[in-house]
């Protein structure tokens, strides 16, 4: 007998092959059938006019500490993704030392735009090594997660205060990475780093791994090489690729034998000098043999930036010190003439470089505001609120920041969504050297709304515009990132694969609207949307949501390298 039937769908296997009417068996967390079933089954779900899909997989996830205060790692669920993986851009949170781990939450506070006291309050922090953070979460778990071992946290581990800022002499190189190969042993998915110059700790201090020279990287990456079921994944910088950053994420891949996802690349159709320039790293790194792949969000970004986490404005010149101040100390500085100078000053700087967008001030947009005396300032350009009040456009961001404790938030705006915009983004998702993702899931509360990108990319893409079939996309979410991590019994229907399945309604398939949730530990908010269209999602053969509600179910699996992963190699091959 079958523990479950899903009766009447058709079903998008994940190869990107033409979609075909079938039922599909489950029994013991296993797809065992496919086709025009008749065994008995002890729960039928009926899927007419629904699309029945594998489960989408995120590799670009931080919800390494938001597991242990929402094991549903919502929102994701909602909207059809039953795999993550987090641990990326260096940002781990094992393994742990006592001195590690007050530096370690400031850091994600600063740099992930996680609310300080949500870590505190959610989070013990007293685990050690990489395989007690596992085992933490083992059986907790809503959905399926694997953890990166991050550069930063390795750094700050072995090296302790020098982690910022100084070079690691040979010894503590060595040390790292028999650390990174014991947190490897125990189950770590892979290694992850960062040169971002948007990195910035909890002092607004450049992140431990941005500290780190060539030789250092590729002696950690050469010890992931001896690990089964592993990868990399790197942030080499944001914008123009100079040919040290290419030569170097060629040099990882080679060294570890690994394919190396990088994040993040923006699309512009209107003018694609930069995102063409990126996707050529990939063929230089081919023709050294090695492989370098892109990670690209589906959508544009929309950012929301604000002055209490000071996420990516902590990267104009001269602005990161600003933030390293307490909220107090910040506010007081805001309000006097010297660092309002200095942040014009560095603003200035910003208009010739890759930040120009950002420091167009008469252009951002008021995305949201707290006091009921702002309220029509909402959707406003700050040019013309500075306009009407006579004043620079920064001075006017700066005096509404003030006046709500530096909540309010504030977007660049994005470009019309045309068409042909679409077409173009499209184009690089089928694009062999970059990979659909970069949903930045649990990180940036106040900023992004990216952890829609997987029904961002099936309502907008497939639904509204046409310009990806539903095939392709479910192929972009599922098969393409899980045989890039070595998981080939997930991100497919096929018999004998993991029963991890979403039931989509494709005539109403999208993201919901993006608002404001306090329901963080300590009453902390994030951004956050559901899905429309999403019916059912199943992990292991367990219902996790039904119409929009999480279910009591927990049978999500800690992942773990070389038990649940396979080795892929960087010339694509797998061992």
């Amino acid at each position: 007998m079958l523990d479950r039937l899903i009766r009447g769908g058709t079903v998008l296997d994940g190869s990107g092959g033409p979609g075909r009417r079938a039922d599909v068996g489950l029994r013991d967390g296993r797809i065992v059938a496919i086709g025009q079933l008749d065994e008995p089954a002890r729960e039928t779900t009926d899927a007419s006019d629904l699309f029945v899909a594998p489960g989408f997989v995120d590799i670009h996830t931080h919800y390494d500490a938001q597991a242990f205060w929402d094991p549903t790692l919502s929102p994701s669920p909602l909207h059809g993704v039953t795999t993550v993986v987090g641990g990326n851009c260096g940002f781990s949170i094992a393994p742990l030392t006592e001195g590690a781990g007050d530096y370690l939450m400031r850091m994600l506070a600063r740099v992930e735009g996680i609310p300080l006291e949500a870590l505190q309050a959610g989070v013990d922090w007293k685990w050690r090594s990489f395989g007690d953070y596992l085992d933490r979460l083992e059986g907790n778990l809503l959905v399926n997660a694997g953890f990166l071992v991050g550069h930063s946290a390795l750094r700050r581990v072995v090296m302790g205060e020098d982690a910022v800022g100084g070079e690691a002499n040979a010894e503590q190189v060595a040390e790292m990475a028999r650390l990174l190969g014991t947190s490897l042993a125990e189950g770590g998915l892979g290694f992850s780093s960062s040169w971002a110059p948007t990195h910035h700790d909890g002092a607004g201090e450049p992140v431990p791994s941005r500290a780190a020279g060539r030789d250092e990287i590729l002696a950690l990456c050469r010890a992931v090489r001896e690990h089964p079921g592993t990868t990399l994944e790197f942030i080499p910088t944001v914008g123009p690729f100079s040919d040290e950053h290419v030569d170097l994420m060629s040099e990882m891949s080679l060294a570890a034998d690994r394919p190396l996802n990088w994040n993040v690349l923006f699309v512009n159709p209107g003018s694609p000098e930069l995102h063409e320039s990126q996707l050529a790293a990939s063929d230089r790194a081919a023709a050294r043999g090695a492989r370098v792949l892109a990670l690209t969000p589906p959508q544009v970004m929309t950012v929301r930036l604000n002055f209490v986490s000071g996420m990516v404005l902590d990267a104009l010149p001269g602005w990161a010190p600003l933030f390293g101040k307490p909220l107090p100390e910040r506010m007081q500085a805001l309000r006097g003439d010297e660092w309002r100078r200095r942040l014009h000053e560095g603003a200035a700087q910003a208009q010739a470089g890759p930040l120009k967008a950002i420091a167009r001030w008469e252009r951002m947009i008021v995305a949201e505001t707290f006091r009921p005396e702002n309220a029509d300032a909402t959707g406003r350009s700050l040019g013309e609120l500075a306009e009407k009040a006579g004043k620079d456009p920064l001075d006017v961001m700066l005096d509404l920041a003030l006046s709500e404790d530096l909540r309010t938030s504030f977007s660049p705006g994005a470009p019309p969504e045309t068409r042909s915009v679409w077409e173009g983004r499209a184009a690089v998702w089928t694009d062999p050297r970059a990979l659909v993702g970069a949903s930045d899931a649990g990180a940036h509360l106040d900023m992004l709304d990216t952890f829609t990108c997987a029904t961002t990319l099936l309502g907008r893409g497939a639904r509204e515009h046409g310009v990806i079939s539903f095939e392709e996309a479910v192929r972009q979410l599922t098969t393409v990132p899980a045989d890039l991590y070595g998981m080939p019994e997930r991100g497919r229907i096929a018999e004998g694969a993991h029963a991890d399945l979403v039931l989509f309604d494709p005539t109403r398939v999208g993201p919901g609207p993006v608002h404001t949730r306090n329901d963080l530990p300590a009453g902390a908010s994030r951004l956050y949307a559901e899905a429309e269209g999403i019916e059912r999602v199943f992990v292991a053969g367990e219902e996790v949501v039904a119409n929009g509600v999480f279910q009591d179910a927990r049978p999500g699996t800690v992942l773990r390298s070389g038990r649940d992963t396979r080795t892929v190699r960087a010339n694509g091959g797998s061992a």
